[in-house]
């Protein structure tokens, strides 16, 4: 409990339990000496306090962050070199007198998904689509599958030279095009659709699966 004479009367009703005083040492608050002796503090004076703490409390939080984001950023810039090294590798020529991880990797191809070398099994099923599409066009023109070869050199020599995939192609996924990426074109398109027709040359492929008929055309058959 508060000593009574450390506070002064501030109505008339409690005179008679604070005591009297003299009006001039009326006071709304306690004296110093009271301050000192209750250790009272104000409110004033802590936060100033606090503020005095939060400074440097702020400033070191400050310090610690930056640092953590100049090793995240750090990190993510390395973690993006890895990442486009790894695309590099992985699409590049190999090395001089380095063997080939996977067919068509001289040519800067992906090892696998778009754009890789297309497997022997989708090509062969491309190309029996075509011939029995063509055998049913020239029934229908002719009566007879006589033309039947005739059908399927004009549609793969136009198809392959105007957009690179045949009717089987396009259904199977895949395409023609020069080892460069671009369109085969109309003399390379016949160049590679004579051999075609001979049926063996094409059958000789090479690390790239590649068979004469692309080699003599540059020409290289890929995924979609």
């Amino acid at each position: 409990m508060l000593a009574a004479g450390n506070f002064c009367a501030v109505s008339g009703v409690f005179h008679e339990c604070y005591g009297r005083r003299p009006g001039s040492e009326l006071l709304l608050w306690p004296a110093d000496s009271a301050t000192a002796q209750n250790g009272y503090r104000g409110v004033v004076a802590k936060k100033s306090r606090n503020r005095r703490g939060a400074g440097p409390a702020r400033a070191g939080a400050a310090g610690q962050s930056a640092p953590a984001a100049a090793g995240t950023s750090s990190a993510d810039a390395a973690s993006a070199r890895t990442a486009s090294a790894g695309t590099t590798q992985l699409t590049a020529p190999p090395a001089a007198g380095q063997p080939e991880a996977y067919p068509g990797q001289r040519f800067g191809l992906p090892a696998r998904g778009s754009g890789s070398v297309a497997s022997m099994p989708r090509r062969v099923l491309a190309l029996l689509i075509d011939w029995l599409l063509s055998m049913l066009i020239a029934y229908w023109l002719t009566g007879s599958q006589f033309w039947t070869i005739a059908v399927f050199a004009v549609e793969v020599y136009v198809l392959t030279a105007t957009t690179g995939f045949t009717v089987g192609k396009r259904l199977v996924g895949i395409k023609t095009m020069r080892t460069n990426g671009g369109l085969v074109g109309f003399w390379w398109s016949l160049v590679r659709t004579a051999i075609l027709l001979t049926v063996i040359p094409p059958l000789l492929t090479d690390r790239d699966l590649r068979g004469l008929h692309d080699r003599a055309s540059d020409t290289i058959v890929v995924r979609l």
